[in-house]
């Protein structure tokens, strides 16, 4: 069975990514690209749908574990009876083809190793046919080949539909293994050296996180985060992933599993904020071009999400040969959220390139243009119920948040065009309809009795994304409503400490049986409420709290259960992660500017 979740490492070459244990098994791993099927799905079945574990023959969970530095190179050691083992588990940035290299070096005396390969192609479903070439095991099936071998060679064994290897390391010795994904109908791909790989994918790593530029209290979780934003990257054209894996549940046995290996535009502007303000202009400037790419078109066409090329058809099926991770079925790919209608998108894409030319990044011919063109549609359509960010499915409601950011919307084209009165645009309609926006929210979307924003209109329910209110601008965090709406959201949405995105139960809006854990990003945008207003030692404090909660590498998931105390949902989250820098930046002072 998988480990928790909470027990995977990730590694990744900026176009896919692997997931491996503590036990020294890597139980998931899509190629080529990360939304690719994958060969490697233990993760959401057993070791028959496909996993790769390399360990001490006589031992199951490693010693200790740990990322070499701020780089994605994970180091495992194992400490036996006989001697002490080290694994070295990394992605080389590739040239043409994925690798996955993994290097196991004697520290101490002796130790017998074991590797099992299992590949299973199609998310477990596919065994393929395994043959020898020049050093190599070549399994192919259909359009996927992988290609392995060690250096030095070590004998190679086909048993029970794997490829199997047992042998001794000694002090001082060195045993790689390399597995190259590459196209079945084109030649052999070009053989990599792993050592000179790993020295070079050290340097690049160390290299580039020598650019952050955050060197406040908290700088080793930033710089972890950071890492792992720049590893949910699509190298190819700067989308980020939402996070490397599908259908990791956010109840343990429920049906909330989904597909999150797509880009979301709500990440954008959190994402664009926590990326430049620690230094990352070049990865920002990728994301924001990905932005305008992915959006292009008919305004009535935006959707809310699109595959990490800018892919616009992500149609969800079931996969129902893999039973889900620890029994949590169905397992997903694709995701249905895509045809919904959430206005919230339009004020996440503006506000994201307003902030954009805010953070000096040098402007694009047509952006502006694109965002005018959003704007007129989004005049006709604001007033118009939808799904709203958390991609209910249930019925469409006027939910506050959307009209919040229909606001900002309006808001950033107005103050574009005070800012360049040259480009062109009616600014005096679009503060009309921000004036409107706002006193319709205000009388509508807010509780006098109980002072605080509800989830939509004429509910008696909250949202924890009405903390985001002083944050975008909306209303500054000394109103009372604003205070009101922080206090309430602590009272009716706290779950062991952190917060729920809204009231699970009878009563949700989202259509769904069953329950979910606490939402760390919700949690982070609490602390930057309880800061904002005045309240910053409560904020360090649960800050404080969140960070406990990261795995023993520095990483989070989506949702954290307090009352099993393990992480749930995809892994890891590039929601919480830029939660965990923007949370960071505010605290230090080094918040958002506009």
């Amino acid at each position: 069975m998988p480990g928790r979740i909470e027990d995977y490492a990730v590694i990744g070459d900026l176009q896919t990514a692997a997931l491996v244990g503590r036990d020294g098994s890597v139980d998931w791993l899509c190629l080529p690209r990360f939304d690719s099927g994958a060969c490697f799905a233990a993760l959401l079945g057993d070791e028959n749908n496909g996993r790769w574990r390399l360990a001490p023959v006589a031992a199951q969970t490693c010693t200790s574990r740990s990322y070499r530095g701020d780089t994605l190179v994970l180091e495992t050691r194992w400490e036996t009876p006989t001697g002490t083992v080290k694994v070295i588990d990394f992605m080389p940035q590739r040239d043409r083809a994925p690798d996955l290299i993994r290097i196991v070096e004697g520290v101490s005396g002796q130790v017998e190793m074991g590797s099992d390969l299992r590949l299973r192609f199609d998310y477990g479903n596919i065994v393929p046919w395994v043959r020898r070439s020049d050093g190599h095991r070549i399994a192919i099936a259909g359009p996927d080949s992988v290609w392995f071998r060690s250096e030095p060679p070590v004998t190679l064994r086909g048993e029970d539909y794997s490829t199997r290897a047992d042998f001794t390391v000694f002090e001082g010795e060195q045993v790689a293994f390399v597995l190259t994904w590459h196209p079945s109908h084109e030649k052999r791909p070009r053989r990599i050296d792993p050592f000179k790989a790993l020295e070079q994918s050290v340097a690049g790593w160390e290299k580039w996180s020598a650019q952050c530029r955050y060197q406040g209290p908290w700088r080793d979780a930033v710089m972890r985060s950071l890492i792992t934003l720049k590893a949910l990257t699509y190298a190819p054209t700067g989308g980020i992933v939402a996070a490397a894996t599908t259908s990791l549940p956010e109840e343990i046995g429920g049906v909330r599993n989904w597909d999150y290996r797509f880009s979301w535009l709500r990440d954008s502007t959190l994402t664009l904020n926590a990326l430049v303000s620690s230094g990352y202009l070049e990865e920002a400037t990728a994301w924001r071009d990905w932005l305008l790419r992915a959006v292009a078109g008919d305004p009535k066409d935006l959707q809310i999400m699109y595959g990490i090329a800018g892919e616009r058809r992500l149609p969800e099926f079931e996969v129902p040969w893999l039973p889900g991770y620890e029994d949590s079925a169905p397992a997903r790919v694709g995701n249905a959220a895509v045809d919904q209608l959430q206005l919230d998108v339009y004020g996440e894409v503006l506000d994201s390139l307003h902030l954009s030319r805010l953070r000096g990044m040098e402007s694009e011919e047509h952006a502006w243009d694109l965002q005018r063109t959003l704007m007129e549609f989004l005049e006709s359509q604001w007033r118009e119920p939808d799904e709203g960010l958390w991609e209910v499915r249930g019925p469409r409601r006027h939910f506050v948040h959307s009209k919040v950011m229909a606001w900002v919307a309006a808001d950033r084209a107005v103050r574009t065009l005070e800012g360049l009165p040259g480009l062109g645009g009616d600014a005096g309609r679009w503060r009309a309809m921000r004036a409107e926006v706002h006193d319709e929210v205000c009388r509508r979307g807010y509780d006098a009795g109980r002072n605080t924003f509800t989830q939509f209109y004429g509910s008696d329910e909250l949202d924890a994304a009405t903390l985001l209110i002083p944050q975008v601008g909306f209303l500054p965090p000394s109103d009372p409503r604003v205070v009101g709406t922080v206090d309430a959201v602590r009272r009716e949405l706290q779950h062991g400490g952190f917060v729920r995105r809204y009231t699970i139960g009878e009563s949700a809006v989202d259509g769904l049986p069953g329950s979910e854990g606490a939402f760390l990003a919700c949690s982070f945008w609490l602390a930057d409420a309880l800061h904002a207003t005045g309240r910053s030692q409560q904020a360090r404090e649960l800050f404080e709290a969140l960070l406990s909660i990261r795995n023993d590498v520095g990483l989070l998931a989506e949702e954290w259960d307090p009352e099993a105390g393990r992480q749930l949902g995809n892994f890891p989250q590039a929601f919480s992660h830029v939660g965990l820098v923007n949370t960071a930046l505010a605290l230090s002072g080094a918040g958002r500017a506009g």
